[in-house]
């Protein structure tokens, strides 16, 4: 059995004792450290050649990486910008200080694996740790990927306290991006109902309308700047004005930094389209 092709298998990274009963013998696991072939990272704990840099970090740190960290590696969105690897190592679980050690310590209960937590766990975990709006929107991120079943998602939201399950059952699989998860869910704490991702004949699929007039388009952190994509704009937002609707449009800094001068957009944008019903 060749100790790099199952470490591959295995994610990247696992324990000796792991490799062993997959067919790998002392020898041949020493001899390919030797080699340069994979990689000890502490006694017991190897790594594939190209392991991912954060799962390796958080396998030095004792545990696994979960978080924020774990979901932008399974390719979900994420409201935090903080770039260093949070790591599950258990509750009562040993820390390994490293080189380079950034990481951020989270001893919750259960059994830790090796390398990185599945989406059920960082979420669980991202709630803990950043709270409602963080966790609904890569909740949201996650359905639209398909990369939590029924099974996991029940199992989600028995694991949250009872404040917050009503948030699972609240969640759509539909969110274009995790900045509308955050918007819907900031207009739902303010009493607003609002239809998602609507089809309006000559101009598109519109992120949301608000009483059947008022249409929100959220621009995220990648780029409505070009010119291309603000001509399409522009000539969207004619072709709902033309249909008799009012556009607002607001991007990332404004919604997650100014969100009060967004809400008094939006309320004011609702006054003048009942008025002029």
């Amino acid at each position: 059995m060749n100790p790099q092709l199952l470490l591959d298998h295995l994610g990247g990274i696992a324990h000796g004792t792991t490799l062993q009963k997959n067919g790998v013998s002392r020898p041949r696991l020493t001899q390919a450290v030797r080699k340069g072939e994979v990689e000890r990272l502490r006694p017991g704990l190897y790594a594939a050649v190209g392991a991912d840099q954060e799962a390796r970090d958080a396998a030095l740190h004792g545990g696994a990486l979960t978080c924020a960290a774990a979901l932008r590696a399974h390719g979900i969105w994420v409201l935090t910008d903080d770039a260093r690897p949070h790591v599950w190592v258990g509750r009562r679980g040993r820390v390994h200080e490293h080189s380079g050690c950034r990481c951020v310590s989270h001893f919750f209960r259960g059994e830790v694996p090796v390398g990185l937590v599945d989406v059920e766990t960082a979420l669980a975990h991202l709630h803990r740790c950043e709270g409602d709006e963080s966790f609904f929107a890569s909740l949201e991120s996650a359905l639209r990927l398909r990369k939590l079943s029924r099974a996991a998602r029940l199992r989600l939201r028995g694991s949250l306290p009872a404040y917050a399950r009503w948030l699972v059952d609240f969640a759509r699989d539909d969110a274009d991006s995790g900045l509308e998860s955050i918007l819907r869910l900031r207009l739902h704490f303010i009493g607003l109902m609002l239809a998602t991702q609507v089809m309006l004949v000559g101009v598109g699929i519109v992120d949301f309308v608000i009483d059947g007039r008022l249409i929100l388009e959220v621009d995220g952190k990648a780029n409505h700047d070009g010119g291309s994509k603000r001509h399409k704009d522009l000539v969207r937002d004619a072709a709902a004005s033309a249909l008799g609707y009012e556009t607002l449009r607001f991007d990332y800094a404004q919604i997650i930094f100014d969100w009060p001068t967004v809400r008094a957009a939006i309320l004011a944008g609702i006054v003048r389209v009942r008025e002029h019903a």
